[in-house]
């Protein structure tokens, strides 16, 4: 049947995670860190997610696509095991289990700078100078056992939970980058949809610095895998 459907441009998409939350039938899920509409006739095409996306990535569509199943979403949250609190991903329990050996061998801290929340930081810290600088998602160093090696040498490290911080973060950071001679900027964040919230900061902050500093983006699964 011809009926209105959402659509994502998943250029725009920034992977907050938002529209998933706000998403009351569970139409939207996240895939590699961006918003898919998994499930058609999951979506009423009533658009809850709309107003929720800061990206204005979702848009309106009248094309083919099977009919709303109001029955399918209720049972699909019925089957739900664990009730997601807030509608947040990241409230999700999860055993994660590891069949890989431990190495035995120590490695030193490579932190560079103290303190390194971004709360606490001073925008004019004489390291940010000519930094590469490690923004990261609190939850990323406990996930990814060679946080130090393969993150944290040789870079300024900045670290913050946007769901948990009551804060806006770009404001700081938009500090850092226009008073500072910054290289480069890695961020670590996490899978969940609130992380995105850490990656918006950076790009409003960036955008408005006007600086053309290199930004990577790296998403890491609870089991410490790079996707």
């Amino acid at each position: 049947m011809i009926r209105r459907i959402i659509t994502i441009d998943e250029e725009k998409c920034s992977g907050c995670g938002l529209c998933a939350s706000a998403c009351h039938e569970g139409a939207i899920g996240m895939v590699n860190g961006k918003a898919k509409l998994l499930h058609e006739h999951y979506c009423d095409g009533l658009g809850d997610c709309l107003p929720a996306c800061p990206e204005n990535a979702i848009s309106f569509e009248e094309r083919e696509a099977p009919a709303y199943d109001e029955a399918a979403v209720l049972a699909a949250k019925a089957a739900k095991k664990e009730p997601l609190p807030c509608g947040c991903p990241g409230t999700v329990c999860q055993t994660i289990e590891h069949d890989e050996p431990v190495s035995e061998v120590s490695m030193p801290g490579q932190l560079s700078n103290f303190p390194v929340q971004i709360k606490l930081v001073a925008p004019n810290a004489p390291y940010f100078d000519g930094a590469d600088l490690l923004i990261a998602a609190d939850c990323t160093a406990y996930a990814y056992g060679s946080f130090h090696k393969d993150f944290i040498r040789g870079k300024v490290t900045l670290i913050g939970c946007p769901k948990l911080d009551d804060v806006d973060y770009s404001k700081k950071l938009l500090e850092i980058f226009r008073y500072n001679d910054i290289r480069s900027i890695t961020v670590t964040r996490m899978t969940v949809p609130c992380c995105g919230g850490l990656t918006n900061a950076v790009k409003k902050a960036l955008e408005k610095s006007r600086k053309d500093i290199p930004l990577k983006i790296i998403t890491i699964s609870p089991r410490g895998e790079i996707v």
